[in-house]
């Protein structure tokens, strides 16, 4: 019998892995909801790819939860591979249902070409792109928009931050709502939002996410979600809270960016860093 605590420790996470691969993939009943006003304020969740909404959706999920938002889905692109991406839409629809977000799609078939290059050697498709980006954020009127960092090094991520951004320099001058800034192939520098993900809410993510069933067979990411919230607290603890400070006491989390957008630029954030665990109201942010 080892003397060191931490086998155990160890080997209980290499339990959970193993045994998370036999879990059922989708098929889950939709999650009860509430019936939201025709008047309720909507976030957009700007998706690079079919699986995003979900991986980047705790807070989203929050705001719908708890302060009754209209959360949608914008699926920017359904993928590269056009022999899937019929299949992946419908993986989409089924996520987006069990969560309870909406969902607009930009095209048939998403739009193509969603990142830098394309942005600097095709501008007459890129600013079509533009174009129908700046619509859905006009007639949606969102309160919030969440859209990936300048730098989450996947091509269309950036390229996705980059159609939001030339969006919405397009919009009239009132034009004002919150950008959240999100994460995942890159961390992010400057977060400054922690927000603290519940045991029943990232349950509900991990089986959302488990309806992007192609994408979770060939790299069971959705497994490694837990550990990744888990390591947010370690890192939030200090980009979020300052240098040397202390992390809070939660087991997830997700790091977030959050500006305000207002006369057609990005205002710099007011307070340096912010955790809001589960027992917080969203309303002293979003109210």
């Amino acid at each position: 019998m080892s003397s060191n605590p931490y086998l155990k420790f160890v080997s209980e996470y290499a339990r959970l892995i193993n045994e998370g691969t036999d879990l059922q993939l989708g098929g889950f009943p939709s999650k009860p909801r509430s019936t939201l006003s025709k008047e309720a304020p909507r976030a957009l969740v700007f998706s690079p790819h079919p699986d995003d909404e979900c991986i980047v959706g705790a807070l989203p999920l929050r705001l719908l939860r708890e302060l009754k938002m209209n959360v949608i889905n914008v699926a920017v692109t359904l993928g590269s591979r056009k022999d899937r991406q019929m299949e992946r839409l419908n993986e989409l629809r089924g996520a987006c249902e069990y969560l309870g977000f909406g969902l607009i799609q930009t095209a048939a078939t998403g739009l193509e070409k969603i990142n830098p290059k394309s942005r600097e050697q095709t501008p007459e498709l890129w600013g079509k792109s533009v174009q129908i980006a700046a619509k859905i954020i006009n007639d949606n009127q969102p309160q919030v928009i969440f859209v990936p960092h300048e730098n989450d090094w996947n091509s269309t991520h950036v390229g996705t931050q980059l159609l939001v951004a030339d969006a919405l320099r397009t919009l009239p001058e009132s034009f004002c709502c919150w950008i959240c800034h999100t994460e995942f192939w890159a961390p992010m520098n400057n977060p400054n939002l922690m927000v603290e993900v519940s045991v029943a809410d990232l349950a509900d993510t991990l089986a959302a996410l488990s309806f992007h069933v192609g994408e979770v067979r060939r790299n069971p990411y959705h497994l490694r979600l837990p550990p990744w919230m888990q390591d947010n607290v370690r890192r939030g603890g200090e980009l979020v809270g300052g240098q040397g400070g202390a992390a809070p006491e939660f087991v997830f989390a997700v790091l977030y960016r959050l500006q305000k957008w207002n006369r057609r630029k990005l205002e710099a954030a007011r307070e340096k860093g912010r955790f809001v665990s589960c027992n917080d109201s969203l309303s002293l942010i979003f109210g």
